[in-house]
């Protein structure tokens, strides 16, 4: 396995000229921010821009020396290039957005800033932000599939129709059952995936939710009932698939259903998780209440069939993110349930419009009727029926397909 893997977040960011807006990397601790950041500014000759806020000697140096970078461009910048600065995790640091607004307006001709961090950058987004027009987000997710095998970026990259996308990722030919197994058990985390110890990545997940709760948590909010936080992390791992009801977990927690909705916010705003909203429709008897919620950790999950369904969900969510970032057209991944209880897992939509439907099955091939249905009701758009079996690929009606995740996503 080798110790770099190339993401595709990468060349969407760093491809082409590097406009004057600031590259802001989100996602969770640990998925390679850094990492990626890190090789821009090798790419650039500019490793000494590299400032970590975390670290007490940059926090300080920028208490005792406002303008630090000036001293820096004169120390290490070679004449009439420009070059890349990143500013890790400075979210946490007070008035952080002043500080970038500095920085940009005085150097906007001589630097290409870079921000990353772990809790969402764009959570204090609102009507009057003093960074507005100055900065692009984009979202880095743990590891896919096809990053790990090595597969050009413009292979995941889906053509105008659903149904030639869904050709087009069956028509590979390739069969990766043992890289997605890998990727369910050690995560799409880089660390535990590269190293594949089954040691290391026992004590790396029980740690990784403490961690980003107590930590990070604290940083970003006043909150003082971080065991409360990390007890709804828990009670959330076993309840993967299911429709969130707050009611049931603010009866668990003992705590009331606004607490327990402002919990879940901070844990999206951590990236400890994120929520996948019902799809709904006027003139349908589709359900809009609850949302779904998947861990992008999804190898701390418990139960096969469930976790395999938050291994689909990260997938599929990195896809949709990468294709916003790159593309025209605006996606969304949502999910499907009518008012008697018949739902499908995951559906993306394309500019608000039904594109294409997902079931995750850990084995079953049969195709359940309410999914023609749902089908029928959106436009008659395709489904695929993603199983965790190996070798399976099969086509129903020209529409309907069900076909081994390893290959699909592969």
């Amino acid at each position: 396995m080798k110790n770099r893997i190339t993401r595709y977040l990468e060349k969407a960011v760093f491809s082409g000229e590097f406009s004057r807006q600031m590259r802001f990397i989100a996602g969770p601790r640990q998925s390679g921010k850094t990492t990626i950041a890190k090789s821009a500014l090798e790419k650039t000759k500019s490793e000494n821009y590299y400032y970590n806020w975390d670290k007490r000697e940059v926090r300080e140096r920028y208490r005792k020396e406002e303008d630090f970078l000036a001293n820096d461009l004169l120390k290490y910048a070679d004449t009439g290039r420009k070059i890349r600065v990143c500013f890790d995790e400075i979210h946490k640091y007070p008035k952080w957005k002043n500080i970038l607004k500095g920085f940009f307006d005085t150097y906007e001709n001589k630097l290409n800033i870079i921000v990353t961090g772990s809790a969402r950058l764009d959570m204090f987004n609102k009507a009057g932000d003093s960074l507005s027009g100055r900065y692009f987000l984009y979202r880095l997710n743990p590891l896919m599939m096809a990053e790990v095998i090595g597969k050009k970026y413009k292979n995941v990259i889906p053509p105008e129709t659903a149904l030639k996308y869904v050709e087009k990722c069956i028509s590979n030919n390739i069969n990766e059952q043992e890289t997605m197994e890998q990727l369910i058990r050690f995560s799409g985390f880089p660390e535990p995936f590269i190293r594949q110890d089954a040691v290391f990545s026992k004590n790396w997940h029980a740690e990784y939710m403490e961690k980003t709760i107590k930590e990070d948590l604290r940083d970003l909010s006043a909150i003082h009932q971080l065991e409360k936080v990390a007890d709804l992390g828990y009670l959330l791992l076993s309840r993967i698939s299911a429709p969130l009801s707050v009611n049931s977990l603010k009866e668990d927690l003992e705590l009331n259903f606004n607490t327990v909705k402002n919990y879940i916010k901070y844990l999206v705003l951590l990236y400890a998780i994120f929520e996948v909203p019902p799809y709904s429709k006027k003139g349908t008897r589709l359900v809009k209440k609850e949302k779904k919620v998947y861990f992008y950790d999804y190898a701390a999950v418990t139960g096969e069939a469930e976790k395999y369904e938050n291994y689909v969900a990260v997938e599929l969510k990195a896809r949709v993110d990468l294709w916003n970032s790159t593309l025209v057209d605006t996606y969304a991944l949502c999910f499907l349930k009518t008012r008697d209880g018949k739902e499908t897992d995951f559906l993306i939509t394309k500019n608000s419009t039904p594109f294409i439907m997902f079931e995750a099955k850990l084995s079953s091939e049969n195709i359940e009727k309410h999914h023609y249905l749902h089908s029928e009701m959106l436009g008659k758009i395709p489904y695929v029926q993603l199983t965790a079996k190996s070798n399976i690929i099969k086509v129903e009606q020209k529409n309907f397909f069900v076909v081994s995740a390893s290959r699909y996503f592969a």
